[in-house]
Formats: C-alpha cells, structure tokens, sequence
C-alpha cells in the first residue's frame, strides 16, 4: 500500500492562518504588532527571491515587516550597527540576515550579533544551548517544522526509533533535540556512520538531511516508517530542455511503497520554513510582552 503524502504545503498554510488569527487578538486585546526585520546583503538573485516571499507572508499574517537592504561591499561595522539598532527598537520582535552573505563577513559573528531573544532563525549558540538543556528558546525554523509535521502525522512519539540522516548545526543538531524531547529514542547518522542503511531501517522515523539526491532507497525504510526529507538537490530536467527539477534525498517513488507516510519534494517540508519563521516572530512577540504563547506553534 503507497503511504499517505504530508502535505506541507496545506499544512504552511494553516499554520500561517492560526499566526494570522493570533495577530489579530494581539492587535485588538494588546494594542501590538509583532515586527519581523530581514537584512539583506548584497543582490544574490536566490536570496532576494526568498526575502520578497518572506515579506509578502509576513504581510499576509498582519506582521510589521521591516526589510534592510545593504550593498555587498558593506563593512562589517555598519552591518553590525543596524543589528544593534534593530535589537534596541521594541517594534521589532525578530531579526533575521540572509545567508549567504558576501565572503569578508562572518556569518557566526552576525549571528552572535543579533539579541538571542530576537533571533527567529535559531541559530545562535544562546538558543542552540536552551535547546540542548530543555529550556524556552528560540528553535531553527526548518526542524521545528518538521516537529509540526511529525506531530500532525504521528500524535504521541514516546518510545519511538528516530534517525535524522545528519549532523549540522542548522537541521541535524536541533532535530535531534527536538525528537529527545518527544521522547524519542534518537540516532543521528552521517558520512562516517557504519551500516548506514541497516541504521536507517530500525527508525519508526527517518529525517534525511544530507543534500544527496535520491540517496535512502526503499531497503532504507522501515515498513511503515514515517519518512521526512528535507534535501533539496536541483538538476536538469530529464525531459524539459533548459529546465530543473527538484529532487530530495529521498528516493521518492520507490520509499512510498514501503513508507506509512512520507514528504513529497516540492511540497513538504519546504513550505514549512518560512511559516516557521512567522510563528517564532509571534511567539518572540509574545515572550518579550508577557503574554500567553501561541498553543501548537512552538516546540
């Protein structure tokens, strides 16, 4: 039997809509906005095409969005000027800078520039920490919406086999984190883990995040597993000349004949990122006010 397809896409959308209805109450009962700020180096075409999606959806949810484009030869010192002015002015609930950003910038040393309590993208070591020792922080916006996912699909994941096929700072780390502290019983395999796919086929949840395309195989996959891929790979169109296609690090076609429930690429996991992003500006929001925390939008 082919499993069911999560469609992260339909699911962005209600999370964006719970957020929406979240401002308005906000607006009406609090007399505040949540402000999200992005920081734009440079002019990457890939990247301005994420910021202006970001802007239109924080728009759409009734945020402030504040946008800051910088010329790619800025100096370091005026950058981390308008993030210290960003993290001292109290419209502002999130900062988020574009990466990539031009080779004589640090990345670490942007985001260690930016309030911890402001860094909706969660990457900073502060909110990395809080993570790691189970406190309230700010989570990465791409593995807290694989949780969203999981727990939509699964309900209660106590005692369940969990593998994430990666170990970066930005998805492995977190996501590991994330399903420890739903109870999970967690392995996070990469390039150097012996037996790889015998691994893989013990987990009653397998996460891929490797940039691989179409590396876990159907003999990959417990039957009956639920299967998230988070890779994205871009290659010629087999059958479009002058086109691309997307493909994950999951070998789509061949899994869902084994897996219960998988995430299609486009489509899954993907739209959940930038909904994500808007749910930590709210919940930021909500922390720096005093105010009650959106139900079922944080980890």
């Amino acid at each position: 039997m082919a499993a069911s397809v999560i469609d992260g896409k339909a699911f962005a959308a209600d999370v964006r809509s719970k957020i929406a209805d979240h401002v308005v109450r906000l607006k009406e009962e609090h007399g505040v906005t949540p402000g999200l700020a992005v920081v734009l180096v440079g002019e990457d075409p890939a990247s301005e095409v994420y910021v202006a999606a970001k802007h239109k959806q924080t728009v759409e949810v009734g945020m402030a969005s504040f946008e800051h484009k910088l010329p790619a030869d800025v100096p370091e010192a005026e950058l981390f000027a308008l993030i210290d002015k960003l993290n001292a002015d109290p419209d502002v609930h999130g900062i988020l800078c574009q990466f990539p950003v031009p080779d004589h910038l640090d990345e670490r040393a942007v985001v260690a520039r930016i309030d911890p309590a402001k860094d909706v993208d969660g990457l900073s070591v502060v909110n990395a920490g809080l993570l790691a020792s189970g406190e309230k922080g700010l989570v990465s916006c791409t593995p807290l919406g694989c949780l969203m996912l999981l727990r939509d699909q699964l309900g209660s994941m106590s005692g369940m086999e969990a593998v994430v096929i990666g170990r970066s700072n930005l998805f492995g780390k977190p996501m590991g984190q994330l399903l420890l502290k739903e109870n999970c019983t967690v392995t996070i395999a990469h390039s150097r883990t012996k037996d790889l796919a015998e691994v893989c086929a013990r987990a009653d949840i397998l996460v891929a995040a490797v940039g691989r395309a179409e590396m876990v195989k159907a003999d990959w996959v417990k039957p009956g597993a639920t299967v998230i891929d988070v890779g994205i790979t871009r290659i010629p169109h087999p059958e479009k000349p002058g086109k691309t296609k997307l493909l994950g690090d999951v070998a789509y076609a061949e899994c869902a004949e084994v897996a219960k429930a998988i995430t299609p690429v486009p489509g899954g996991v993907g739209p959940m990122t930038i909904a994500c992003l808007l749910a930590n500006t709210l919940t930021a929001c909500c922390r720096a006010k005093g105010l009650d925390e959106p139900a079922g939008l944080t980890a």
